[in-house]
């Protein structure tokens, strides 16, 4: 009889917390228990576990003890608290959180891109890369194992579930109030989200670059393993509830055609190739990425302005292989390792 895991599920009711339980049990990963934890004004509701609805539970008064496996969707905070706290009880951390991305002694993982990093966790902790890092990557690593990446220019088009559920309300309510001739009145975003832009995501560094973009820079280096690699990021917010969507230049350090990326990247782990040149040929995050577990790639061209330059226009789901699915991925590259 194959093992089975004792799973947590740390902020179990929120946006991608829901997802990890959905995945779980859709991809039947071998648990024995599921555990759901969220804050004390959460606990004592109920979350769906596949055809179950299990009971919510405190995560301030609950004993880690026992768990074996345990996703984290609750945000920094919480997890700088928590999940040192459940790997020195013997559970392997899989944090969502950027909170321990770029740690030198924590992996940072795409299942696709780089699984053999997930075997060495001397803290016990696995992290989760930003979702626009890991859509991009999904589709990048095949083209920097084969020729090698020098620089990758990237504008972002990030949906509102980017921001948790009160991304999601804010952009539902102030379309409803705007199509009825009221005020949008901002809360979550700096800016009215309905029917706009807003280029700007996370707090402002230093630099003038926000920390949304620069988690581009810092995880694309620690993921394909590579510091010379450039990256030249812009994150937009936009009007749309689910899928995250990128204009992705890559200048190579070898000479690759558009054609050659097109039948390298329809075989690789993860992506899906959407490449017509006609209308609808191409995909978008609502036809094509919402709900969905592929990472999206279609209007590959040639620079014509570079001569190892090559662009792409990826799409996907940023709740579900964004954040959810890589998570309960790493579990299955970890169970696999018993």
């Amino acid at each position: 009889m194959s093992k089975r895991y004792k799973v947590a599920v740390v902020g179990a009711t929120g946006a991608v917390g829901e997802v990890m339980l959905s995945i779980l049990a859709e991809r039947k990963f071998p648990v024995g228990e599921i555990v759901a934890l969220a804050s004390e004004r959460s606990a004592g509701g109920t979350a769906q576990f596949g055809d179950d609805e299990i009971v919510v539970r405190d995560l301030a008064s609950f004993d880690p003890t026992g768990v074996e496996i345990a996703l984290f969707a609750a945000g920094g905070s919480i997890s700088k608290e928590y999940a040192p706290k459940f790997a020195a009880a013997g559970a392997v951390v899989i944090d969502n959180s950027s909170s321990f991305r770029y740690d030198d002694d924590v992996p940072l993982v795409v299942s696709e891109v780089n699984p053999e990093a997930a075997k060495h966790r001397p803290r016990g902790i696995i992290a989760n890369p930003n979702c626009s890092t890991m859509q991009m990557l999904v589709a990048l690593g095949p083209i920097h194992r084969k020729v090698g990446i020098e620089r990758i220019n990237v504008a972002t088009y990030q949906s509102v579930s980017g921001a948790g559920r009160s991304g999601l309300e804010e952009l539902g309510k102030q379309t409803a109030a705007l199509l009825n001739f009221q005020d949008a009145d901002p809360q979550r975003f700096p800016m009215q989200i309905a029917f706009n832009l807003i280029p700007h995501i996370d707090d402002f560094q230093d630099n003038g670059f926000t920390k949304e973009e620069m988690k581009l820079v810092w995880e694309t280096r620690k993921i394909l393993g590579d510091e010379r690699i450039q990256v030249n990021p812009t994150a937009v917010r936009v009007p749309v509830f689910y899928g995250h969507s990128e204009a992705v230049n890559v200048e190579a350090r070898e000479k690759i055609s558009a054609d050659e990326v097109r039948a390298l990247l329809a075989e690789a782990p993860g992506v899906v190739v959407v490449d017509e040149r006609k209308p609808g040929g191409y995909p978008t995050p609502v036809t094509h990425a919402s709900g969905r577990d592929p990472v999206y790639v279609g209007r590959i061209r040639d620079d014509i302005s570079h001569p190892r330059g090559v662009n792409l226009w990826v799409v996907s789901d940023n709740i579900r292989k964004g954040a959810a699915l890589n998570a309960v991925q790493i579990a299955e590259l970890v169970a696999a390792e018993d």
